[in-house]
């Protein structure tokens, strides 16, 4: 059974048991209280994009994905677009990125969103642990008001 399709799917990865990786989950989880209510929005947070999620990225008209990032300075936030592009050494089967995601969305299901995005948060560390760094900590209420922002923008398209 197709998924039901979402004017706009915020797409959440991390670990949650992995310190900062879990910055993804949190933001949805945030995401999923604030739209709970919105039938238009739909917010899933696996651990990791797999090509399953294809379908979904292909039926919805926007899509934000949502993932830490340890190239980025700790607490950091940037919001890019993102584009399909072919997978970097042959199509895994446990995770894709943004772009791998939205390009396997094309070729399975010949649709793309009109607009897709990456909300990312700079990690101090991935390390074990369920605690956010600092400088994470400081960055939530400037990444949900930048989702929500995100949301707005989408849903006003």
């Amino acid at each position: 059974m197709a998924p039901s399709p979402a004017r706009c799917l915020i797409l959440a990865c991390g670990n949650t048991l992995r310190g900062d990786d879990g910055v993804g989950p949190w933001l949805a989880a945030w995401a999923e209280e604030k739209y709970c209510h919105d039938p238009t929005v739909r917010v899933l947070a696996p651990q990791q994009w797999t090509p399953e999620l294809a379908e979904d990225v292909a039926h919805a008209q926007s899509v934000l994905f949502i993932d830490c990032s340890a190239e980025s300075a700790p607490g950091s936030m940037q919001i890019i677009d993102v584009h399909p592009s072919a997978p970097k050494q042959g199509l895994s089967t446990h995770h894709l990125d943004a772009p791998e995601l939205l390009a396997l969305a094309r070729d399975l299901y010949n649709s793309l969103p009109r607009e897709s995005l990456l909300l990312t948060v700079g990690a101090c560390s991935t390390e074990l642990g369920e605690e956010f760094g600092d400088a994470v900590i400081d960055a939530l209420p400037g990444a949900c008001m930048l989702l929500e922002e995100t949301v707005l923008r989408f849903l006003s398209n």
